[in-house]
């Protein structure tokens, strides 16, 4: 496991950007719970923001790919609308306790 911030460094409504041993990283709280993914959009694997820690659309309730405007759910990672509708974020395993935000490193070479 590798510790990614603090608790209160990603509020309610907020995304973050991280990388991880090559690999970059987005993180989301909604409703309290933290979701994590791999920072590539399965249409043409670019990063989604298009400044730092900008993940979110403006309601702030999906994961928005700034390149081409698909739109990702944050529970599932999955894509809702935009040229990749049914494809999925590849999502990581994270995990919150009283030092902050965690994120499992367990991800194949093909996933970097």
């Amino acid at each position: 496991m590798k510790w990614l911030c603090p608790s209160e460094d990603l509020k309610e409504g907020n995304s973050r950007g991280f990388q991880i041993d090559e690999s970059d990283v987005l993180v989301v709280r909604r409703e309290g719970r933290v979701y994590a993914y791999k920072n590539r959009c399965p249409h043409r694997g670019v990063r989604l923001e298009w400044q730092p820690d900008q993940f979110l659309d403006d309601s702030t309730s999906l994961i928005k790919c700034a390149t081409h405007a698909a739109l990702f759910l944050i529970e599932s990672g999955e894509c809702v609308a935009g040229p990749c509708a049914g494809q999925y974020l590849t999502g990581l395993d994270c995990h919150e306790d009283s030092q902050g935000i965690w994120l499992s490193l367990e991800m194949s070479e093909d996933d970097r």
